[in-house]
């Protein structure tokens, strides 16, 4: 819990910080930003190798403690990546589905139920990926 309140001053320092590079530079600041993140997951992939593949001893001492069970990592990698990625999806398919939404029912307020419908099947591509998820951590 004392990670989040040290964690906190420096992540709304940074949305600060952001938001007044984006405001004074515009598009130009837009690429410095994708670039910085890019740099930021191919980080975050190498310390996340490293983690996962440790030295020898490491492996050995693992491989002891886990003797005939298969490691859970893989499986919590895999959850982790269902509900990233069908959460990612859902957005997308949320903001496109809603935007229409919108327009239809500024034409014809009576399409609200059947526009409510298409919203709500985007949103259920998240629900998909969260039930992978479970089934994945149950495996673990």
């Amino acid at each position: 819990m004392i990670t989040w309140f040290l964690a906190l001053p420096v992540v709304v320092a940074g949305f600060v910080a952001v938001r007044l590079v984006l405001r004074r530079s515009g598009r130009t600041a837009l690429w410095w930003m994708v670039a910085a993140d890019a740099v930021l997951v191919l980080a975050a992939t190498v310390v996340l190798t490293l983690a996962l593949g440790g030295g020898s001893a490491q492996a050995a001492s693992t491989a002891a403690q886990n003797s005939g069970s298969g490691s859970g990592s893989a499986a919590l990698i895999g959850a982790a990546i269902a509900v990233a990625g069908a959460t990612i999806g859902a957005g997308i398919a949320v903001a496109y589905t809603g935007a229409a939404a919108l327009a239809a029912l500024s034409e014809r307020p009576e399409l609200f139920g059947r526009a409510m419908v298409i919203v709500g099947l985007a949103e259920g591509i998240a629900i998909y990926g969260l039930v992978v998820a479970v089934i994945l951590i149950g495996k673990a």
